[in-house]
């Protein structure tokens, strides 16, 4: 008697087992993924309430209030000394991987702005950091809104420049859509920044004025976006940086311009402040160590250290020639950040080139246990537009923390300890 034979051909029942496979890790892959959503909304939601919980508005004698003069810009006016905070480098990851780290960045600035108590707080670039493996997502919105809305509740007025970890290729919203987010003055009354023209590269080049009582403007200062990468480097790992581009410094010029003739003919004194350290810091550390780490007639040393790894400044190949032209107009000073670990200030050719110091508890491994590269920058501006700027380490007694203040290592480098960087994303 003949054998039926099977009505079910191999290779289609090799095809429905395949389908099954794929659909058991298509299904396995949704549940992670969804147990990963959850576990972001929960953590941010615990550093919301940390927010609305434990801080309240900083207590000014006399706060100034900026006004928009006739062509958009924001001024301060006062006869007083004017006390601006430079933040870098926040590293707020927004996710479930990254929540108690996000908690002590968000603890050390509100502490730092709270006993500071400046009249603005600029921030100069990284506050989001959406590296997912660090983070547990790619959402930058999320860290950004978190920042936001502790400045918002502490009632100061600030200000940001984009870094490179502010919107990575990978991230959910791009350097517009962050923009139109902190421009959101039904939410974001505090927020001075302004995504600027148009037809300049970039984000948030603006310039916000000082003036005194009798109309004259006593500073300028300027914030860029100075990008992210060049090169086809789309994720950073090469460490291909970008920088402040010629069309910004046209823009710089012009403003420059326009703002004199606003001033009667006087050139107004100004400030510069971006993420990424132009190339002139690499010129004036370099001369500096040639010499024996002694002043040269190019270089005169303020504070700080070079702390990276080998003494490194991470700065673009390119220059289109921003730090000239401050030498031509009036620019006295640059703040930057970038390097979590420089925190070193030099005067170079009459330009002061200062790291601020850094918040960072997640970028790079193991930096959340030292404490000697974390605080602040005030830069205090006088009536007649000179300044001056020293660092604040967080870890000083006058800062009382709104949480525990973390225990960390203040005696030793982090470059010394661990060869400096050890993450290539991390700058």
């Amino acid at each position: 008697m003949a054998k039926k034979k099977s009505s079910a051909n191999p290779h289609k029942r090799r095809g429905r087992t395949f389908i099954k496979i794929l659909i058991i890790i298509a299904l396995v892959i949704g549940i992670i993924a969804g147990v990963i959503a959850i576990l972001n909304v929960t953590s941010n939601a615990s550093n919301a309430a940390f927010i609305n919980e434990n801080l309240k508005a900083v207590s000014y004698a006399d706060q100034l209030e900026p006004e928009l003069d006739d062509k958009g810009r924001y001024t301060f006016t006062t006869d007083r000394e004017f006390k601006v905070l430079q933040i870098t480098d926040v590293h707020i990851g927004g996710g479930a991987l990254s929540s108690k780290k996000d908690n002590m960045a968000l603890n050390a600035v509100a502490t730092m702005v709270t006993a500071e108590k400046p009249d603005l707080v600029i921030v100069t670039g990284d506050v989001a950091y959406p590296v997912p493996y660090q983070a547990g997502t790619f959402n930058n919105k999320e860290s950004a809104k978190l920042f936001a809305e502790m400045m918002e509740k502490l009632g100061v007025y600030w200000c940001l420049g984009f870094g490179n970890h502010d919107t990575e290729i990978y991230s959910y919203f791009d350097r517009k859509e962050m923009a139109k987010m902190y421009e959101d003055k039904d939410k974001y009354k505090h927020c001075l920044l302004q995504s600027g023209p148009e037809d300049v590269d970039g984000e948030c080049n603006y310039v916000i004025n000082v003036k005194n009582t009798k109309g004259n403007i006593t500073q300028s200062l300027f914030i860029f976006d100075s990008h992210s990468y060049t090169d086809g480097d789309y994720f950073g790992i090469k460490w291909k940086y970008d920088c402040i581009h010629e069309n910004q410094v046209e823009w710089y010029k012009n403003t420059v311009k326009e703002l004199t003739e606003e001033n009667g003919g006087v050139q107004p004194k100004s400030l510069a402040f971006f993420h990424i350290p132009p190339a002139e810091m690499k010129e004036a550390f370099e001369e500096y160590k040639k010499a024996g780490k002694k002043d040269t007639e190019n270089v005169k040393y303020k504070y700080g250290i070079i702390g990276e790894g080998g003494e490194l400044i991470c700065c673009s190949n390119y220059n289109y020639g921003i730090f000239d032209a401050f030498t031509e107009n009036g620019t006295q000073g640059a703040f930057f950040g970038h390097d979590h670990l420089n925190n070193m200030s030099l005067n170079y050719k009459g330009v002061q080139l200062t790291y601020g110091y850094s918040i960072d508890y997640l970028a790079y491994t193991g930096i959340s246990q030292f404490g000697r590269q974390r605080g602040c920058t005030v830069i205090t501006i006088k009536p007649d537009g000179s300044f001056d700027n020293a660092q604040e380490n967080y870890y000083q007694g006058k800062y009382k923390s709104f949480a525990e203040k973390e225990v960390v290592d203040l005696e030793n480098e982090m470059g010394d300890v661990t060869g400096g960087i050890s993450n290539p994303l991390a700058e």
